[in-house]
């Protein structure tokens, strides 16, 4: 039995799950999410918790035991605690603005790059020492793609290390030319 898909997930209060033909709905404070169920995988609801189970122990089956359970976990927590993501922009001039729903960078090209945040993703800005883009969503799969696309933007040299980098990323610098002696 997959450890991690026989963990039932507690529903907590303030949180509406439903589940019709092969979707799950949740509903919560930070938003409404849906996703449909993985084939051969059945979820139960009951006495306040959310139940994962397989028919067999067939390897595929196996395989998305665990992929279902996690998914909706992470619905679960999403809609009532929500996700964040931070990302760092480092670099000589590079500047980062909120216009309406979009997010303008300033990453050293030519023009503006003008990155639009889908429905559901939210961001801030805050300058100190380094521009720190903080992205927060209920959908944990949305925020992790719309990160990496920013990232994407201008991914971080090993050089100087400029570009932009998650919070917790370390950046592995080379040392460059050693010049004439």
């Amino acid at each position: 039995m997959s450890r991690i898909g026989r963990l039932p997930i507690k529903i907590p209060s303030g949180v509406d799950v439903r589940i019709e033909d092969r979707r799950i709905f949740v509903n919560g404070p930070k938003g409404a999410l849906e996703k449909e169920i993985p084939p051969h995988i059945e979820v139960a609801i009951d006495s306040g918790e959310i139940v994962v189970k397989r028919p067999s122990d067939d390897r595929k089956i196996r395989a998305l035991h665990g992929l279902a359970r996690a998914l909706i976990n992470n619905m679960v927590v999403g809609v009532s605690k929500g996700f964040s993501k931070e990302l760092l922009v480092i670099g000589v001039g590079y500047k980062v603005e909120e216009k309406g729903k979009n997010l303008v960078f300033h990453i050293g090209y030519s023009h503006p790059v003008e990155f639009p945040l889908p429905e559901g993703i939210s961001a801030s800005v805050e300058r100190q020492k380094e521009i720190k883009v903080r992205l927060e969503g209920s959908d944990k799969e949305l925020l992790g793609l719309v990160a990496s696309k920013i990232r994407s933007l201008r991914p971080p040299e090993p050089y100087k290390g400029k570009g932009i980098q998650y919070v917790d990323e370390t950046i592995i610098r080379k040392a460059g030319k050693a010049g004439a002696k």
